[in-house]
């Protein structure tokens, strides 16, 4: 397959290359290549498209999987047919609504109707994508305005022209329907659920050709060139356009959100006309203007391809989620009518905060403008700012609360027309919410690992979030938010472990022991220690403080990008990219080579980020090195490229880095123009020697968002070696600092296991020097009439140990606790097959130990068995009176987890000869989505010493879900014995 994919590659550039010319520059929109990031991981797709359109009009090659998201892979050679939404780079695949496919003949079944074609037939540009479909024999031409795709299709002559109109494609459908109400015109809804709940699209659709015959199936009934609506959850029409003499079939699809006459009037107002080319020139137009609001010039042609495709793909989302009459689909699920601003739907905030709105601050800030209405406007629907909004719908996927980033970033930066007092309580609501580990970071002052999964990487971005609060409350004089928040912000300093270096979870108020920081575990996001271990953007003095001072954390830096250790733990596709466990191909490693600038070491910044670029950035359809999440990825080339990096958004600093092209020009909303120039950057020439900002002397790290705004130039002079002056020492280097409300670090406990099967013994710390500690034993809340721990303690018993740490004037820190229990030493277990290493909850015990597994399985205390049936013998030590028998099962089948399909419980003297007693089939559906956690046994009276657990695995994983082919996993916790 990869030498496949690299002979496509090999074609695709000379194809691209002969259609340019050295003899005079091309125009932005002509050096995009729309199929870069369409291969490995990328999930980019390459249809047509306007710039934040609400629809993308893209040819459908796969019907699920990772690698399908989009709908589209550069590997595949087959098409199902062209469908009129798509994600640009997600990592979970919905949209590709409504399908349009030309036929060979009469056929309901997508695997008869799909149709092969070539490579070398197949092109992309800005607003433009074609294919010949090998099997009908039939060009196929496709364009778009914002809320329309236009479709042409040029069909053999001698051939009757027949279209499939498929409304089951992809995502499981809740309700649709199909009315043909002229023999031009059709329209009809289709509404389905997947990732996002509710997803609702209507359309209009009008054909250039009459129509002379039609039908339409629903579910097994099919009937003939049926009047009215027809409704169903399984529809599909083939409309016979008869044979097309003279010219090609073209066809508008206008979509809405909100009903049928606003799909109708989305398309009389964008495309009342019929003439192709115009439209498509008219698409080229609009991209090439809105590409040159940024121009480069110098590098090589692939560098400025490379350049001007990010630009592109940082301009496909969010995506106009409004009819032209005002109207929109709330998240509310309702429809409202946007007065002042316009409705955009894709926000993929995890990603995006990081570098794509900084970016857009910069180059757009009128839609950004527009995204902070938006955002506030849900908030007054539901009650919440967005964490991940998809058409309307809150998916809740991904962590943080960084609708709170982009907007502080904004205010920060100048950006106005908003309401800041709405707005600051909605960051206020939405970061004091419980959900999502809020109540125990708030309760803690960090997310312990046994109460929330990811907890390190929530803990980490909530500190910043909060940091985001602090600073904006602060500028509007909010001083009371100010405090709170500006404490919340070092809560990080609560998960770092100086033993260490690293981020490290904690578990029963303990370290996670034992560690590996290599290790993917469900501590952390998509990622593992290393990967998460730098992420303190808004303090990175503290951070160096706690290392033990700038060199330190260098060091740690250097072994980030340096160390040979693979990574390990759970198999994360995300994680690519890799430059020693750096991650460029996912969003948390995405600051960490700009960290030098603030250690007083910015030339290895340059050289890493120019590394990046140069290695991790290339043009071909594999040219992106992980998921482009919504733009995110480019938007880290962009910044990158133009030689500066928002590391801290929320901040007005950006960090400069090294340029990858002699000139760059920013053309700004407010007519002025900045300017970037260097001498000849090169591999060779990657290092800052000085620099100058309109015309005098520059030697800091980092330059202003408002130097930007005002307009003039920053000249670099580059040069083979580092220079050890420019942006190095006090005033120069760049800085982030907390100097307010330090924090009293949260008292650790060894050692981390909470089973008491003999008396342990207990002991407290801190990760940096206090002047006390207090503890309980009862679980009440510790203070200076406590018992003062000097020793460590000796537990025999099951209780709760609490503990404080006291610092003289600065005041208590928060309370650490820890559950203990005795275990029955009588009951042992005895299993037949292992548990998977990142699901053992503990060890064997785990399931005799009477401590349950939570709902949220990724906290522990569960076995999970990948492929495999369960089987275990508990030794109950002597006969004895059972009364109960069970066992307990969660069922996630998103996580590949599901409910066994058959329990046997059987007992024995002798631990030889079994009978069976209970035998039981789950009650939960395998087909259901929702996660269920169920004990399952029945009352007894019988004795026996030994009790036998067996639950057969659910198998291989069926084709309708995402993880068809492989191997479902039991869960259980605990084996429930009652005598």
């Amino acid at each position: 397959m990869r030498v496949l994919l690299r002979f496509f590659v090999f074609c695709f550039i000379l194809a691209f290359a002969a259609c340019q010319s050295d003899s005079e520059p091309l125009a932005p929109v002509d050096l995009v290549n729309p199929f870069i990031g369409t291969a490995a991981h990328g999930h980019t797709y390459p249809g047509a498209t306007r710039p934040f359109g609400m629809v993308q009009l893209s040819p459908s090659t796969r019907l699920g999987g990772w690698d399908g998201a989009s709908g589209y892979h550069y590997t595949d050679s087959t098409v199902y047919g062209f469908t009129h939404t798509a994600l640009n780079g997600t990592g979970v695949g919905d949209y590709n609504d409504i399908l349009l496919m030309p036929l060979a003949s009469p056929t309901w079944d997508n695997e008869a109707y799909k149709s092969p074609f070539l490579k070398s037939k197949e092109k992309a540009s800005p607003g433009y994508y074609e294919v010949f479909l090998e099997q009908p024999q039939t060009l196929v031409q496709l364009t778009a305005t914002e809320r329309v795709g236009y479709h042409r299709y040029t069909f053999p002559e001698s051939t009757q022209a027949l279209m499939m109109l498929d409304l089951i494609h992809r995502d499981r459908v809740v309700d649709a329907w199909i009315e043909v109400i002229s023999d031009r015109e059709i329209r009809g809804m289709r509404r389905s659920s997947n990732w996002a709940k509710d997803m609702i699209w209507y359309f209009h659709m009008e054909f250039s050709a009459p129509l002379l015959g039609y039908e339409i199936r629903n579910g097994e009934e099919t009937m003939v060139n049926a009047e009215g609506k027809i409704q169903g959850e399984s529809l599909q029409a083939i409309l016979d356009f008869g044979q097309m003499l003279s010219g090609p079939l073209e066809v508008k699809v206008a979509l809405s959100a909100v009903d049928e006459r606003g799909a109708k009037a989305n398309l009389q107002a964008e495309l009342p006309n019929w003439d192709f080319e115009a439209s498509r020139q008219e698409a080229a137009q609009v991209w090439n203007d809105a590409l040159s609001v940024i121009e480069v010039s110098g590098g090589t042609k692939d560098q400025q391809t490379v350049f001007y495709t990010a630009m592109y793909h940082a301009m496909l989302q969010p995506n106009v989620f409004q009819d032209v009459d005002g109207r929109y689909r709330g998240i509310d699920r309702n429809i409202h009518e946007g007065k002042d601003f316009t409705n955009y739907t894709v926000f993929s905030l995890w990603d995006t905060y990081r570098t794509w709105h900084p970016l857009m601050t910069i180059i757009d800030q009128k839609r950004t403008l527009d995204y902070i209405k938006v955002m506030l406007d849900m908030y007054r629907q539901v009650g919440l700012l967005p964490i991940w909004e998809l058409a309307g719908n809150e998916t809740y996927t991904m962590i943080g609360n960084h609708a709170i980033s982009v907007i502080a970033d904004a205010y920060r930066k100048g950006i106005r027309g908003f309401d800041a007092e709405l707005a600051l309580e909605a960051m206020v609501h939405s970061a004091t919410y419980d959900r999502v580990g809020i109540g125990p970071y708030m309760k803690y002052g960090y997310i312990p690992g046994d109460q929330e999964h990811e907890s390190i990487s929530k803990t980490l971005e909530y500190a910043y979030n909060d940091w985001c609060i602090a600073m904006m409350a602060r500028d509007m004089g909010k001083m009371d938010i100010y405090d709170t928040f500006i404490q919340r912000a070092q809560y990080y300093k609560n998960i770092f472990d100086p033993s260490t270096g690293f981020m490290r979870p904690k578990l029963n108020g303990a370290w996670l022991d034992p560690f590996d920081p290599t290790t993917v575990d469900w501590h952390f996001t998509e990622a593992n220690s290393w990967q998460y271990s730098f992420y303190v953007p808004h303090d990175v003095s503290g951070f160096y403080g706690l290392h033990g001072g700038k060199e330190a954390l260098a060091a740690k830096v250097d072994e980030l990008f340096s160390t040979e250790m693979p990574v390990s733990g759970r198999d994360m596709k995300d994680i690519t990219g890799l430059i020693g466990q750096y991650a460029q191909g996912n969003e948390p490693s995405h600051h960490m080579a700009y960290l030098y600038a603030y250690l007083d070491q910015p030339w290895k910044t340059q050289a890493r980020v120019r590394q990046i670029m140069d290695e991790l950035y290339f043009n071909a359809p594999d040219g992106l090195s992980g998921n482009e999440d919504c733009g995110q990825m480019s938007a880290w080339l962009i910044m990158s490229a133009m030689g500066f990096y928002p590391v801290n958004p929320g901040s007005t600093e950006y960090v400069i880095g090294t340029p990858w092209f002699d000139e760059v020009k920013i053309h700004l909303e407010n007519g002025n123009v900045f300017h970037i120039r260097a001498d000849n950057p090169s591999p060779q020439r990657m290092y800052v020697q000085s620099a100058t900002l309109n015309g005098q002397p520059w030697n800091k790290a980092w330059i202003d968002h408002e130097h930007i705004m005002q307009g003039g130039a920053l000249n670099f002079r580059m040069g083979h070696q580092p220079s050890q002056s420019f942006g190095v020492g006090e005033g120069q280097r760049a800085v982030s600092a907390i100097e307010a409300k330090p924090l009293v670090p949260v008292p650790v406990f060894t050692p981390s296991d909470k089973r008491i099967r003999e008396p342990i013994k207990v002991g407290i710390s801190t990760p940096y020097p206090v002047d006390a500690i207090y503890y309980t034993l009862d679980g009440s809340e510790p203070n200076e009439n406590s018992p003062r721990y000097t020793e460590p303690i000796t537990i025999a018993e099951t209780l709760t140990l609490r503990a404080t740490a006291f610092i003289e004037g600065i005041g208590w820190s928060f309370p650490t606790s820890a559950d203990f229990y005795k275990l029955d030493l009588n009951r042992k277990i005895t299993l037949a097959q292992r548990y998977s290493s990142n699901y053992h909850g503990g060890g064997d015990d785990a399931l005799i130990d009477g401590i349950r597994g939570k709902e949220n399985w990724r906290l522990g205390h569960w076995h999970g068995y990948q492929g495999k049936d369960f089987e275990a013998v508990v030794d109950l030590g002597k006969t004895q009176p059972i009364q109960y028998l069970g066992a307990g099962f969660v069922q996630d089948i998103r996580s590949w987890i599901w409910m066994p399909t058959e329990i046997v419980f059987a007992v024995s003297n002798d631990g030889i000869n079994f009978r069976e007693v209970i035998r039981m089939q789950p009650d939960i559906a395998s087909d259901d989505y929702d996660i269920a956690m169920r004990d399952y046994g029945k009352k007894l009276n019988t004795e026996a010493r030994y009790v036998r657990v067996q639950a057969k695995n659910y198998g291989q994983i069926p084709d309708w879900h995402l993880g068809a082919g492989g191997q479902a996993f039991i869960f259980i916790d605990e084996i429930i014995i009652e005598p």
